[in-house]
């Protein structure tokens, strides 16, 4: 037998599955169902509506889902969700940096609020406005510059006394200090905010 024959022969072989096919596809197609049969969804409601009623519906999603031909790594992504552990690090390592006091008191404030030339009722209540204003923004560090006393009436200074009185009774603030010269010294106050 040469290689011409085997050629031939493959091709004797080919042509009788062709015709077996043909054969196959002019029989009428008889279906091996029972009448009214439920379909593959229905079937599938039904084993739900059962499991669910049991109170094992999360054992009949698994088996829908591994029924379903999806990627393994889509699958777990959809059941786990992601997490970006950089951006949670970083995140932590902020909120460390913030709940630090050495870091508090040496960061620089984030807003103030200048009560020169105000009388001591009109202070309170623009420190008060202010101070609230600054917790809902989320501000952690501000600066009151209330001056020295050098222009008040009388020997002793008004607006610096009422402020530390008003950071004492305030319960939304916490350590409070005098900066330095550049920023006012003793004519300003920074305060944290809880």
């Amino acid at each position: 037998m040469d290689f011409g024959d085997i050629l031939n022969q493959w091709d004797g072989v080919q042509k009788a599955e062709k015709n077996r096919a043909k054969e196959k596809a002019k029989q009428p197609q008889v279906s091996h169902k029972m009448a009214n049969a439920p379909t593959p969804e229905e079937k599938a409601a039904r084993k739900r509506a059962k499991l669910a009623a049991e109170g094992r519906i999360y054992e009949a999603q698994m088996e829908e889902d591994a029924k379903k031909s999806i990627n393994p790594m889509e699958l777990w992504l959809r059941r786990y969700g992601v997490t970006d552990k950089d951006k949670a690090a970083d995140e932590y390592n902020e909120r460390a940096k913030m709940e630090s006091r050495e870091y508090l008191r040496t960061m620089r404030p984030e807003a103030r609020i200048d009560l020169h030339g105000l009388t001591r009722d009109e202070a309170w209540l623009k420190l008060t406005g202010f101070v609230n204003d600054c917790i809902r923004r989320g501000l952690k560090k501000i600066l009151i510059v209330h001056g020295k006393g050098n222009h008040s009436n009388g020997s002793d200074p008004v607006l610096g006394p009422m402020v530390k009185t008003f950071i004492e009774q305030n319960k939304n603030l916490g350590t409070s200090g005098h900066p330095d010269r550049s920023m006012g010294g003793t004519g300003a106050t920074w305060v944290i905010i809880k």
